[in-house]
């Protein structure tokens, strides 16, 4: 390829839509372009990447076993309804009516179409275990489609699906694929780490995240410092803490006026957070909701839901609260409350003589003991984790980082084939449900991914495999025939070699050529000047350490191929 014929348009300015770096360096790189908010069309560069990981991906899959195929992108509403995901969906799924006026969806993911699949075609133990794979757009509506591919309206994804008689051939099928997620994400050259995972709308139980480290990803995982536990916030699991037994005290209220918050209580009655109970109330699809918390905690907010078994969960407006518990928010607590389900964090029902809000503007109830002052509905862990919590497998502190979901696995178990009737038949003709699981990679978002944890102030640093392009050579003047003849010659040999190479044939200044290749980033830069003509060297320049490195002509492809190994 020459740079004179690739459509790469290169922008100097980075477009103020762009939020996130991956956005704004793809954009300037020429690499894709805004059809609408969410959607993009992919150019030449980003489509050579894409493939690359859809490369990598295919191998890994078919190595385990996996087989490829093809399944519509517009899905029937009738296979959605049976297994309650029509509506668990909501807002978030594309939906669409033919002419006859039936209901479809454009798929935001695939397991009721290849379940009604696989149910209609499988009927004998012999015929499993099956892993099945497609790579495809997928489409979701939304809300806020923002940081470019990272949340987006339209992506590409690649999705397989596990089919095993029963649980123990479900393990396999999960340990094959958490082995091959392994490996993609190694052979795209990423730094990553897997998490214990929420299911989410997916369903089952038992997942891992595959989270690409980086400062700027959207979600916040927890590790051990001794043990190799790691989770999602949302996921990780939570003891209760036990506080040191007191006598308890006369329940009383005080006076509290315009303290709100639990900084402003605590220093007011001169007690610590700790002495303290947070109380926020939830909206659902089933009524109000109250979720107590320790003042220094936070609610997590999918543990509260999965615990709620609810759809809908945002935090209730002020008019209900008033409503229901005659106060507004900032002063509402458990105690004397009625008909209203309150779901209280494990700790909390631990504590001795604390303060919470007494349901009245501007007080507080002091020397509050749950069990004797108030009882829950409920009571689970819902606590988010935070930095130096115990590790609830070994007890050492974790530790924060940022992560950047690129994959999921799933264990679905028999959600969707109970739903929808796919079974077979035993050695002794009993008839079993099968046994699933399924398994995410976004293509799309790994790529912006990769550019998000690979990239400086001059540009994106590609991983060499996924590279748009391995090397790119610079002909310094290319009016100059000697250099533009040798740079011929050099991308020649090395494309020959394997080396996926382009030629920057451009009529550019030389400053204009070498920051378009530390934009786009090509791994190696190679520059034919006069040092390449009268002493017979080729200077290569390794994009992600600055690194200049003379060949001698002679071995120069051995060299770079070498080098591009190592790297």
């Amino acid at each position: 390829m020459r740079a004179s014929n690739l459509y790469a348009p290169t922008l100097r300015e980075t477009p103020a839509e762009a939020e996130v770096i991956s956005h704004q360096l793809m954009l300037r790189a020429g690499m894709i372009r805004k059809a609408a908010g969410g959607i993009y069309t992919y150019l030449p560069l980003a489509w050579r990447v894409l493939k690359k990981i859809e490369t990598i991906i295919r191998e890994e899959m078919d190595a385990k076993g996996g087989q490829e195929l093809l399944m519509p992108i517009v899905q029937p509403a009738e296979i959605w309804k049976k297994t309650g995901r029509w509506d668990v969906y909501g807002d978030e799924m594309f939906r669409l009516k033919d002419r006859h006026q039936r209901d479809f969806c454009l798929g935001p993911t695939h397991e009721e179409m290849i379940t009604t699949l696989v149910r209609d075609e499988v009927r004998s133990y012999r015929q499993l275990p099956l892993l099945l794979y497609q790579i495809q757009n997928k489409y979701r509506d939304e809300i806020r489609p923002r940081f470019g591919l990272m949340r987006g309206r339209e992506f590409i994804m690649k999705d397989l699906y596990s089919f095993d008689r029963d649980e123990e051939g479900l393990n396999e099928s999960y340990n094959k694929m958490y082995d091959a997620y392994t490996r993609v994400f190694t052979r795209c050259g990423l730094t990553f780490r897997p998490v214990e995972a929420d299911s989410g709308a997916i369903g089952g139980s038992g997942s891992h995240e595959f989270m690409v480290l980086a400062e700027s990803g959207e979600a916040a995982i927890v590790y051990c410092t001794t043990c190799d536990y790691a989770a999602n916030v949302e996921k990780a699991e939570l003891k209760p803490i036990h506080a040191m037994e007191e006598e308890q005290l006369a329940l009383e209220i005080v006076e509290t006026p315009g303290r709100k918050t639990i900084g402003d209580v605590t220093a007011f009655l001169g007690i610590s957070p700790e002495k303290t109970v947070k109380t926020l109330a939830y909206q659902t699809e089933k009524g109000l909701v109250l979720a107590l918390v320790r003042g220094d905690h936070e609610v997590n907010e999918i543990k509260l839901k999965n615990e709620l078994n609810c759809l809908q969960l945002e935090l209730a407006s002020e008019a209900a609260v008033i409503g229901a518990l005659g106060c507004e928010p900032g002063f509402i607590g458990p105690v004397g409350v009625k008909d209203i389900t309150i779901v209280a964090d494990a700790t909390v029902m631990n504590l001795f003589n604390v303060v919470c809000g007494a349901n009245k503007v501007d007080k507080h109830y002091r020397n509050v003991n749950p069990g004797r002052d108030f009882t829950a509905t409920i009571v689970a862990d819902i606590r988010l984790i935070q930095e130096n919590d115990p590790c609830p497998r070994c007890g050492a502190p974790v530790k924060t980082a940022r992560g950047i979901e690129v994959g999921q696995v799933f264990k679905l178990y028999t959600k969707y084939s109970n739903a929808l009737g796919a079974t077979y038949l035993d050695e002794n003709g009993q008839e079993r449900p099968i046994v699933m699981g399924c398994y995410g990679i976004g293509v799309t978002r790994t790529m912006a991914a990769a550019i998000e944890q690979n990239h400086d102030e001059n540009g994106i640093i590609w991983p060499v495999p996924i590279a748009p392009f391995h090397v790119v050579v610079i002909p310094v003047n290319a009016k100059e025939e000697a250099q533009m003849s040798l740079a011929e010659e050099v991308y020649t040999e090395l494309n020959k070699a394997g080396v996926e190479a382009i030629l920057d044939d451009r009529n550019e200044r030389p400053g204009v050529k070498f920051k378009d290749a530390d934009l786009i980033g090509y791994p190696l830069r190679v520059t034919i000047g006069p040092k390449a003509l009268s002493e017979g060297r080729v200077e290569v320049k390794v994009r992600r350490t600055g690194e200049i490195i003379y060949f001698d002509k002679a071995n120069y492809v051995r060299e770079v191929q070498a080098l591009l190994a190592r790297l």
